[in-house]
């Protein structure tokens, strides 16, 4: 990669990682994170995977503009994996130039540290590189390199690939080094495969809770795009909802709406549907007898979501117990909103200044709102509920709601701008946003321009895939 300039170093994931800070700046360093050098000791490793996308087959996929440079121990005895996205072409670049943008590789940047803090799994990004040379997408761009950090990029992919190829004993190797690398208290257990997929599947399902309670859009569910860790993986063509419309699609490539924001929780289901198939040589010689078994560990998604999408509802709502009753306080709620274009993150948060023993309007929230009507039907239920469990306090139960309802999210208008002044050699915008994220569920009063919703006309901003 010619002229690479480091345009941002996560100094905070750096320390977590033990890696000293005056390297910071070190040209050895850039080259290494740029891709013109190797890691000290380390050979270079592109990954070979297949995967459904947008719910076709592909037997041929992997790693074709990443590449693992190494694996180390964090001072606190952790396995992580460092990898850089868009450092040239792989073994399996497919006849493409392997190369990132710089467009995309900051928005993978911002959203997967907004990501963290917000508390959702994820992989991290270490650097952002840029450099001067032009790449061709819908127009001529300029290259860039993102570190990626993980503790396995391991994907539901990477077993299909082997299920598919009948090497059943490439795909035990695989799971085994899952396993003891990730799963260390399956190790030697007679159903360690049965105990490590049901794992895996019930944090799939807690991981789409995620998603859900925050307004997260990932875009292109593709079984290549989840991991076997349960981390949020692959930031393409991703968006938070500002208005919230429960079909909300954030990429404009998906024409059919496979991943609308509805929809997410039933595809992440359907992908562990694949995995479980990948992996029934696992479960038994028998074919019905691991179809059993693996159709168990499926079951297991739908009541694990359930209870923490419940519960995350709750929390937002600021309740102590989730019933099922809240079911339906909850839908009321998201139809007023639908119903009104109304902001997602903004009307969850404005909900914690609502009084319980008050007839006074919620201050802030009904200024949004539109179904003024039904809104107000809702807060005489709203209050009821509360009152059932005796929660009154309303300042202990703001804090608890300002905890799990984020001030703060990386709206698609936030990222452009950045996006906008980097393109013109300016990254200030860029640090602004990596540290507003850190908090993002404080009050920032000196940045709270950036929790407004996007102005008017930077409402329909369009992600596609390449993105």
């Amino acid at each position: 990669m010619p002229d690479p300039v480091l345009i941002h170093f996560n100094d905070a994931l750096a320390d977590e990682l033990g890696l000293a800070h005056q390297v910071l700046g070190c040209e050895a360093l850039i080259g290494m994170l740029a891709g013109n050098s190797a890691w000290p000791g380390y050979a270079p490793i592109a990954s070979a995977y297949a995967g459904h996308q947008f719910g076709a087959w592909v037997p041929q996929l992997g790693d074709g503009r990443a590449l693992l440079i190494a694996e180390i121990a964090t001072p606190a005895g952790e396995r992580r994996e460092i990898q850089l996205k868009g450092s040239g072409p792989t073994p399996y670049s497919r006849g493409l130039d392997g190369r990132a943008v710089l467009r995309s590789s900051i928005r993978e940047y911002l959203c997967s540290e907004a990501m963290h803090h917000l508390g959702v799994s994820t992989t991290r990004c270490l650097s952002l590189i840029g450099s001067s040379e032009p790449v061709q997408r819908e127009t001529v761009e300029t290259a860039a390199v993102v570190c990626r950090v993980s503790p396995s990029f391991v994907r539901f992919g990477s077993f299909e690939y082997f299920f598919h190829r009948r090497q059943n004993e490439q795909l035990a190797t695989l799971a085994e080094h899952v396993i003891e690398e990730h799963y260390p208290h399956l190790i030697g257990l007679p159903d360690r495969y049965a105990r490590w997929l049901t794992e895996v599947v019930e944090r799939t399902a807690r991981l789409m809770a995620q998603w859900q309670s925050l307004g997260f859009c990932h875009g292109v569910m593709n079984t290549d795009n989840f991991s076997v860790l349960g981390l949020t993986l692959d930031y393409g063509p991703y968006g938070f909802m500002d208005r919230f419309r429960q079909h909300h699609v954030c990429n404009h490539s998906d024409y059919e709406g496979r991943y609308a924001y509805s929809a997410q929780p039933q595809v992440g289901q359907w992908n562990c549907s694949r995995l479980l198939r990948a992996c029934l040589p696992l479960l038994a010689e028998d074919t019905q007898a691991a179809l059993e078994i693996g159709t168990g560990i499926f079951e297991r998604y739908a009541p694990v979501y359930a209870q923490a999408m419940m519960r995350r509802w709750a929390d937002k709502l600021g309740l102590f117990e989730a019933r099922e009753s809240d079911t339906e306080l909850v839908n009321g709620l998201l139809s007023i909103l639908q119903r009104g274009k109304n902001d997602f993150t903004r009307s969850f948060r404005h909900l914690s200044r609502l009084e319980a023993l008050s007839d006074v309007p919620a201050a802030g929230i009904r200024e949004e709102i539109t179904d003024l009507e039904a809104f107000d039907a809702w807060i005489v239920d709203y209050r009821a509920r509360l009152r059932s469990e005796q929660n009154t306090d309303d300042a202990a139960r703001a804090e608890r709601m300002n905890r799990v309802n984020p001030k703060y999210v990386l709206r698609n208008h936030l990222a452009q701008r950045a996006i906008e002044q980097a393109e013109q050699g300016d990254y200030a915008e860029l640090a602004v946003l990596m540290s507003l994220f850190r908090r993002p569920y404080d009050e920032q009063p000196e940045l709270e321009s950036y929790a407004e919703e996007p102005p008017a006309d930077q409402c329909s901003i369009e992600v596609s895939c390449s993105s």
